[in-house]
Formats: C-alpha cells, sequence, structure tokens
C-alpha cells in the first residue's frame, strides 16, 4: 500500500514513508507530538489513515523515526560544520544558525517540542531524545574545549558543563520566542550565550 497525492504517480514505499514524516515531522514541530493524530497526516497527504499505519503501525512507531531521522540529519549538518571549518567560534555560530533557521520557518527544534512533553512520550522515543541531546553535548563540549585549548574561546568548569549550558540556553530560548512568536528573542539570546565565550572575557 502507498501513500499519494492526487495527480502523482504512485510513490515507492521509502518515498511514502518520507512523505509521511515531513508531514508529521511539520505537525510535531508546530502543535507537539499530542497535538496530532493520524487523520491530520492523512488528510495533509490526501490519503487513508490505514495508509499510514502500513508504514507505522502506531504513533509510537512514527514518533520513534522522527526523532531518528532528525538526530540523523541533524548529526549530518554537524559533520558538515566540521569539514567546512576548524574555527571553533564560527562553528559554534552554525551550530545557533541551525537552530534560527528552524525557528525562520516559524518551526521549533523537533527534539526541543518533544522534550516539552517527555513524561507522556512513549518509552522508545524518549530513549531517543536522550541520545539527541547526549549527542549535541558530545560536539558542543568538543568544540568547546578545541576552542579554548586553542585560545579563541574562554569559560570556567570543564567543557562538558559549559555544553549542557549552551544546549539549555539555545533549546530554552527557542521555547520562549515561540511563545511570542518573535523569532528576535532567540536571536538576541543566542548573541548572548555566544558573547559569553568570547576570549575578552578572561578566565582563570
Amino acid at each position: 500500500m502507498t501513500v499519494q497525492k492526487a495527480g502523482r504517480p504512485p510513490a515507492t514505499q521509502t518515498s511514502a514513508s518520507e512523505r509521511i514524516l515531513d508531514v508529521a515531522e511539520q505537525c510535531a514541530q508546530t502543535r507537539g507530538f499530542n497535538g496530532f493524530s493520524y487523520a491530520d497526516v492523512a488528510e495533509a497527504l490526501l490519503c487513508t489513515k490505514a495508509s499510514i499505519h502500513y508504514h507505522f503501525p502506531s504513533k509510537a512507531d512514527l514518533g520513534r523515526a522522527l526523532v531518528e531521522r532528525y538526530h540523523r540529519v541533524f548529526g549530518g549538518a554537524l559533520e558538515a560544520i566540521d569539514r567546512q571549518t576548524h574555527d571553533a567560534r564560527e562553528k559554534l555560530r552554525r551550530y545557533v544558525g541551525l537552530y534560527d533557521s528552524v525557528m525562520r520557518n516559524n518551526r521549533m527544534c523537533l527534539c526541543g517540542m518533544l522534550a516539552a512533553e517527555y513524561a507522556t512520550l512513549p518509552a522508545p522515543m524518549q530513549d531517543e531524545l536522550r541520545l539527541f541531546f547526549d549527542a549535541n553535548e558530545v560536539w558542543l563540549a568538543a568544540v568547546l574545549e578545541d576552542g579554548r585549548r586553542a585560545g579563541e574561546l574562554a569559560f570556567r568548569g570543564p567543557a562538558k558543563q559549559r555544553a549542557r549550558s549552551v544546549l539549555g540556553a539555545l533549546e530554552g530560548a527557542m521555547l520562549v520566542a515561540r511563545t511570542y512568536a518573535d523569532g528576535r528573542r532567540f536571536q538576541s539570546a543566542a548573541k548572548q550565550v555566544l558573547a559569553d565565550l568570547r576570549v575578552e572575557r578572561a578566565v582563570d
């Protein structure tokens, strides 16, 4: 069974699954995981709910696939940043840019949005969320430590601890900015996060 829009040739199973995930991701980023149903996805794709269930038997299956894909794509973006520059400050600017680009599309970081619903999510989704945030903290900690060692960044304490602070600050800033429908609030908060790491703010 495949999912297809009117007037389009039959999609392959793979592309059908991806189209379902595309719509579900948009719904989750704008309404939250508990804010949409299979009926919403089916309506957007002009297909039946049975078509969605064929690819993702339960919403928990869909949710886990959403987080896994988002993690994979985000991880690819981080690898691209590593390839494109060795400057820690520039890596952090580009990292913030990933979040900013999501906000400019009137969406939220998928995993940040889901974290707000953490207690109500199926256990497999909770596990995948932790893996996403763990991976971000590891990447940020490496960038921060490399930057400090190179004299590009300055901060007190372990890099891992600062990485957690940076990640939490950015995710939190997105949530607050969304409340006001004002991306400038996120940009201002993110700018301050980066400013706090400038070498001019000398440390021990």
